[in-house]
């Protein structure tokens, strides 16, 4: 065995900027929201867009029923399980689904369903809460 010890990631706060650049940056997280009276969780495909996080969900997917408003979480990130370094952003605000037709339209030709079960609601969430955290390996 060797006497080999591994560097331990440190784990460094991210201002709501840089949490939202980089939640910018990828296309797929997962949506938290109560169903049932219970937590679930689902993944979806998302945008940043004007501040806010609008994303694709498949029909049934019971995130919001037509007109209801929701408080939700939203998160993303970008890990490597080998070097134990990454990031990961939570975004937690009010959801609505999104009526107006010129929007939809937009939102719909920018993200293209990913799965064939169906029609999708477009959902905006406001993002009230903003948490992110990279883990790096070095010197302070």
């Amino acid at each position: 065995m060797t006497a080999e010890r591994r560097s331990l990631a440190r784990m460094v706060e991210l201002t709501r900027s840089e949490a939202m650049e980089l939640l910018a940056g990828v296309s797929l997280g997962r949506v938290v929201y109560s169903h049932q009276a219970l937590p679930a969780i689902r993944p979806v495909k998302h945008i940043v867009d004007d501040g806010n996080v609008v994303l694709l969900a498949q029909d049934g997917a019971a995130i919001l029923s037509p007109g209801e408003r929701g408080v939700v979480a939203y998160e993303a990130d970008e890990l490597d399980p080998s070097r134990h370094t990454g990031w990961s952003v939570t975004v937690t605000g009010a959801a609505r689904l999104v009526s107006d037709r010129t929007e939809l339209a937009r939102y719909r030709r920018t993200l293209a369903p990913w799965t064939d079960t169906g029609v999708e609601h477009v959902i905006r969430i406001s993002p009230d809460i903003v948490t992110g955290y990279r883990l790096t390996i070095g010197e302070d």
